[in-house]
């Protein structure tokens, strides 16, 4: 049992790092000045699953491979169900996993669209990533 624990606990940290990155790169680009909005939505959005998939491993909850929030929040929900509420307004970050990346697709981006995804990615992140360093005790 030790190894496969080391082994959840290593997936993890990969999540975690993963998710660390797109939101590094998302703020990275929000304080630029190139302006680039979708790429800044999409890594919002990254982060926010990846700190979400990250939970659900180390409680080893199965998921599909999915961008949709909404549906990693309801498995967050049969794990902890207060911490899937709090975390219910990061659903409007579904549609930056793929919408934004493709022409045609993408709705008007305003800037507190901008503002209010890295704000939502960084509530995922502080809300999961104390959970993560209490359950690895």
């Amino acid at each position: 049992m030790p190894q496969r624990d080391a082994i959840i606990r290593r997936l993890v940290q990969q999540w975690i790092e993963r998710a660390a990155e797109d939101l590094g790169v998302a703020e990275f680009l929000l304080d630029g000045e190139a302006g680039f909005p979708g790429p800044v939505l999409l890594h919002a959005q990254q982060a926010a699953e990846k700190y979400l998939k990250a939970l659900l491993v180390s409680f080893q909850v199965e998921f599909r491979k999915t961008h949709d929030i909404v549906q990693l929040l309801e498995l967050v929900e049969a794990v902890d169900a207060q911490l899937a509420e709090s975390l219910s307004d990061a659903a409007i970050l579904t549609p930056y996993g793929v919408e934004v990346r493709y022409p045609g697709d993408c709705p008007i981006i305003t800037s507190q669209d901008v503002l209010d995804a890295v704000r939502l990615a960084r509530k995922v992140r502080d809300a999961i990533v104390p959970r993560l360093s209490g359950r690895e005790q």
